[in-house]
């Protein structure tokens, strides 16, 4: 790092003092992380919620879907927004209002308050991990960026697992309300150290000029604002809420996908066109850039269905707690927190070229899904541990390469406008996860009970026999001949259906494990570029 910090500075300021970019990069990452955290910290403590403001389990459930919402919003726009109001600006208003929106959730006395204050934390949320990832580019030259994206990595994937642990914690221990509360000084350490130490880089100036007609009036791209905030609202509101309400069974859904599809393509349409549109879809026309939002899109699939399916499998049926079932997903954290520096180094002194690692890296990944699909009701916790940490794995490789693939050939005037894209298709990625792992799992426990029904008859001698020798267990514990006879029956009937809930959820591993094994020769499409070296240099 001390190395890093003599070598970094691009283009230094004469106005002010040199700064460590490690700093910086600590700075900015710290408001990430507890955004990332705040995604998933709350599930594990909604029945709490639930009881803690006279509500159904159902109706809290909005407290996440008002939040993804919002933050899917105000995600892709905010590249704009940062040139409107300027990058640092624009990244302490967001790490501010979500700072007191946590404190409003946290006081909150009834469910449409804390509705309204979620909202408002989505939408301070929601420029975080793009503004910081355009602030790590551009103060690391492109030779020294791939260490800086290691520690971005770290905060990206651990926070989403450590999430659900913390949150059972905080809950088990003290109040639900901490969940949001611990938010506070976190918040405020990071309003402190950013007013210190972050800036915008002077060339910044001439990219935020470009918001403005020669008039001095700003330029609103009111159209693609309207029709990119409605589309991701309603394409969130249709992941989010699918399952719960029967996916096309139901009339709301419905209309969501039909505005999802109608604003979104309109959208497409209209940014294209549009001389500087609120999202700058062109940039999808640079090969390797647009290789690298389809493995962004990937990486968010595979991250957070696993991250959804694992603590499910465990507390379904293995009967692990909330906290227990969490903890499983600590040893991959760990691996990540430790090897994604030993990748950011070996690309940065391009003993391997990014390329090549990332090939490696999303192989591994694969690999791990169909170590998944064969798991049993027998496994251990240890070879749930020993999985995880093989995915991590694959992760510690992955995105550091995958970044200096996804800046290889743009200039830095774009580093802007690329971060929201790529943070818009990770984030689109983790939603569609969720929603596909969850679909997945109910439909194929459908299929084999149904399956498994049709091959295996009341009459089956098998099936009488393990009746037969249960209920004799049981009336040779106090159990009347009926009543044993009954307990029997349902004993083997939720074996059937824990076994067929296995299955289902190996089959979503499985199918995640061949999807990803599947995009690696997109691989073999990029352009070959020099590390360190091609676009996208620093500001």
């Amino acid at each position: 790092m001390s190395a890093a910090a003599v070598a970094v500075p691009s283009q230094p300021h004469t106005s002010r003092r040199a700064i460590n970019p490690w700093v910086i990069a600590l700075t900015v990452t710290l408001a990430t992380f507890m955004e990332l955290l705040d995604t998933s910290i709350a599930n594990v403590s909604l029945p709490y919620i639930a009881g803690g403001l006279g509500r159904s389990f159902d109706e809290v459930t909005w407290i996440l879907t008002s939040y993804l919402v919002a933050n899917a919003v105000v995600l892709p726009m905010s590249a704009w927004l940062s040139r409107v109001f300027g990058r640092k600006n624009y990244y302490m208003a967001c790490v501010a209002l979500f700072t007191i929106t946590s404190f409003l959730c946290g006081i909150a006395p009834s469910l449409p308050f804390m509705l309204l204050a979620r909202v408002l934390q989505g939408v301070g949320g929601g420029g975080l991990a793009p503004v910081e990832q355009a602030i790590l580019v551009d103060t690391f030259p492109p030779a020294k960026r791939a260490s800086a994206f290691a520690l971005y990595t770290v905060a990206i994937v651990t926070a989403p697992a450590i999430g659900p642990v913390l949150g059972g914690w905080i809950t088990d221990n003290y109040n639900w309300r901490w969940v949001f509360l611990i938010n506070i000084p976190i918040g405020i350490l990071s309003l402190f150290l950013t007013n210190r130490f972050v800036h915008d880089p002077e060339s910044y100036a001439a990219e935020r000029s470009t918001v403005r007609g020669n008039d001095g009036r700003l330029r609103v791209d009111g159209i693609g604002i309207a029709l990119i905030g409605l589309g991701s609202a309603a394409l969130e509101v249709l992941l989010d809420r699918g399952q719960i309400d029967d996916w096309f069974g139901s009339t709301f859904i419905s209309w969501m996908m039909a505005a999802a599809v109608l604003c979104l393509s309109s959208a497409v349409i209209w940014e294209l066109r549009h001389p500087d549109p609120v999202i700058d879809f062109r940039l999808l026309k640079t090969r390797n850039f647009s290789i690298a939002c389809a493995f962004y899109f990937l990486f968010g699939v595979g991250l957070f269905a696993s991250t959804t399916l694992i603590p499910q499998i465990l507390q379904s049926l293995y009967g692990y707690r909330a906290i227990d079932a969490g903890l499983v997903l600590g040893p991959g954290a760990f691996v990540i927190t430790v090897l994604a520096p030993v990748g950011a180094q070996l690309v940065q002194r391009r003993i391997v070229h990014p390329r090549i690692m990332l090939v490696g890296a999303v192989t591994v990944v694969g690999i791990s899904f169909l170590h998944y699909s064969r798991f049993t009701l027998q496994t251990d916790y240890a070879h749930y541990a020993w999985a995880r940490a093989l995915q991590g794995l694959g992760y510690a490789f992955f995105f550091v390469p995958l970044t200096m693939l996804a800046y290889s050939e743009l200039r830095p005037d774009q580093n802007n406008r690329a971060s929201s894209l790529t943070n818009f298709f990770r984030n689109w990625g983790g939603s569609f996860g969720i929603a596909f792992a969850t679909t997945l799992a109910e439909r194929r426990e459908d299929f084999h009970q149904s399956s498994v029904g049709n091959h295996l008859a009341a009459s089956a001698p098998a099936l009488q026999n393990t009746v037969q020798q249960m209920a004799g267990y049981l009336q040779a514990h106090g159990f009347s001949p009926a009543d044993a006879l009954q307990a029997a029956y349902a004993r083997v009937y939720s074996q059937f259906t824990a076994q067929s809930q296995m299955l289902a959820f190996m089959d979503c591993f499985f199918l995640i494990g061949v999807m990803t094994l599947a995009a690696v020769p997109l691989l073999l499409l990029t352009r070959h570029f020099r590390v360190g070296g091609g676009g996208g240099g620093g500001h």
